[in-house]
Order: structure tokens, then sequence, then C-alpha cells
């Protein structure tokens, strides 16, 4: 019965030898700080990012749509919107095309990085939007 006691207490003090190093490994993994908001963005600044194209269906008459989305990093928008509800602010910006100039402007942009100078900017509110943001108002900038 000694022999058995001994026995099983080696093996659970091994097994608690083999564990402690990955309990205390957890413990030293904190959670990082929270994020801070992102820097502010307003009217005439320039916004960069990734350009992406998405096809999404037209609420006036059902057709399917090429919508531009800048990714970018976090932006704090001018107030009342501020963080758009979000803990960092917006990282994708819709580019609300006005004419199909600057659709066809946009498209050969796809997929590469773009500057474009904000002239008018909300929160997306719209049930659907697939972007935190949307500028309403915006000029390609040129790269040189």
């Amino acid at each position: 019965m000694t022999k058995l006691f001994a026995t099983r207490w080696a093996l659970v003090a091994m097994m608690t030898m083999l564990v402690s190093p990955a309990i205390s490994a957890q413990q030293g993994d904190e959670t990082p700080p929270p994020s801070k908001p992102g820097k502010p963005i307003n009217t005439g600044d320039v916004l960069s990012g990734e350009l992406n194209a998405m096809k999404v269906r037209d609420v006036k008459n059902g057709k399917r749509v090429a919508t531009y989305q800048i990714t970018s990093e976090p932006r704090r928008l001018p107030p009342p919107n501020g963080l758009c509800n979000l803990e960092t602010g917006p990282e994708t910006f819709q580019l609300v095309t006005s004419t199909d100039a600057q659709a066809t402007q946009l498209k050969s942009f796809v997929g590469k990085e773009i500057s474009v100078k904000v002239d008018e900017i909300a929160c997306a509110s719209d049930a659907g939007q697939m972007s935190e943001a949307v500028i309403t108002k915006w000029s390609l900038i040129k790269k040189q």
C-alpha cells in the first residue's frame, strides 16, 4: 500500500513540475493596454491607404455597382462623429463616387496605395454599409 501511495505521489509531483512552467507563462501574459484613438482627420486633410473595390446592390434600382473603400490606420473624425462608436476610430473609409469619371479614375488604382484629400466625411449610418466611415466629397492626390 505504501509503495502504491509513493508511486502515485511521485506521479502527481512529476505532473506538477511539468505543468507549473506553463501556468506561470500564462500568468506572465498580460493583456496589452487599450489602444489609443487614432489621429484626427479633418476637412482638407489627406487620407492614405490601400484601395479596395466591392460590388454592392444599389438601393435605388437594385443593380450591382462598384463601391470603393480605403483601408487605413484608425482615425478620429471631427465632432460630433468622433470615434464612430468604435474603440480606436474607423479604419475603413468608403469613397462615394458622384460621377462616372471618379469611378473610372479609382478603378485603375484598386489594390494599390492611394491618397485622397478629404472634403466631407461622416460615420457610416445606413444599414448594409461595409465601411465604418463614408467620404462623400474627395479628390485624388497624384503621387509623384
